[in-house]
């Protein structure tokens, strides 16, 4: 199932894991190990942060994606599903509009 992960990092440990030169490089070892089909660094809320477009086949794959954030910059990750357009004219809405109506 195609998710969006997002990941938010406070200041510390970031900050001095880049002043050591160190972030770039753990950044890598993790995109290399969740291989997102797309990854966006950006601001959130006035933290770093990144978004992340991964497949998780379980559920039981999710600690294996949200663990190396967590452990190596204390990040906050959350998880949404995501559907492409395809995904959305299967979910039916027009039965669901007419049940739910």
């Amino acid at each position: 199932m195609k998710m969006l992960l997002t990941a938010e990092f406070p200041h510390e440990p970031f900050n001095t894991l880049v002043r050591t030169g160190k972030a770039g490089e753990v950044i890598a070892r993790i995109l290399e190990t969740i291989k997102p089909e797309a990854a966006y660094f950006t601001e959130q809320d006035g933290k770093r942060g990144g978004i992340f477009v991964i497949d998780v086949q379980e559920p039981s794959d999710v600690p294996a994606f949200a663990e190396p954030f967590f452990l190596n910059f204390q990040a906050d990750c959350k998880f949404r599903i995501a559907m492409s357009p395809d995904d959305l004219q299967k979910a039916g809405l027009q039965e669901l509009g007419k049940k739910w109506a």
